[in-house]
């Protein structure tokens, strides 16, 4: 083969090793999107209308809740969340809405209330570590605390009055 051919075909390689490096490198920073929860309908949420609408009704127009409570009063919860993080960092809500549905004790709807991304509360962990009240151990009390523990007075063990052999004369 000619020289120029060898060439330029040693060029197309690299660039396309190139290129395919690129978009590889820039589709890792590229942000990360997801959904999680309810699929909200504009339409069918504002369709639920207070003092008409009732259990059975909610159920065949929204679908089952996201949440129900379980104590005190009759609330049914639709949440849904938009999230986006960049590589391997934790997601970050975008956007959030928290569709609350209230009913009265006869199961007619009492108020529809929607919250946003204002709602949702972080918490900060405190370490890697919970703290605990009383001694704190280090790592070689860990490994030989329980040495002499084994087989004393009460435990149940030889000489410790357990019981656990018969007595041979």
């Amino acid at each position: 083969m000619p020289l120029e051919i060898v060439m330029s075909v040693s060029f197309a390689r690299a660039g396309l090793i190139l290129g395919l490096g690129l978009t590889v490198a820039s589709g890792a920073c590229a942000p990360l999107r997801s959904h999680q929860g309810y699929i909200i309908d504009a339409d069918l949420v504002n369709s639920v209308q207070p003092g008409v609408d009732n259990r059975q009704s909610v159920a065949q127009v929204l679908g089952r809740p996201t949440i129900a409570s379980q104590f005190g009063a009759e609330d049914w919860y639709y949440v849904a969340r938009d999230s986006r993080n960049l590589n391997f960092q934790k997601p970050k809500p975008k956007e959030q809405i928290t569709l609350k549905i209230s009913f009265d004790p006869s199961g007619t709807v009492k108020s529809v209330t929607r919250t946003g991304v204002e709602q949702i509360a972080k918490v900060d962990t405190f370490g890697k570590t919970t703290p605990t009240l009383g001694k704190k151990r280090g790592f070689f009390e860990d490994l030989f605390g329980n040495i002499g523990t084994v087989g004393a007075a009460g435990a149940g063990g030889p000489g410790g009055g357990g019981g656990g052999g018969r007595d041979t004369p």
